[in-house]
């Protein structure tokens, strides 16, 4: 049972840490764009495409 007196802190600690960490990419902007960057990956296969490389 004394280990729940360290146990109980750090696991608080620690969800305070992710929650931090989620608010700090929501107000960098990490989630602004969803679908650019599936795209863009479309995008670049056509262009090599385009350009006569045939590598997949």
């Amino acid at each position: 049972m004394n280990i729940l007196i360290v146990l109980i802190p750090v696991s608080v600690l620690l969800g305070a840490a992710g929650l931090a960490a989620c608010l700090w990419t929501l107000r960098n902007g990490q989630y602004e764009d969803l679908e650019g960057d599936a795209a863009r990956i479309l995008l670049e296969c056509d262009v090599l495409t385009e350009a006569g490389d045939t590598r997949e």
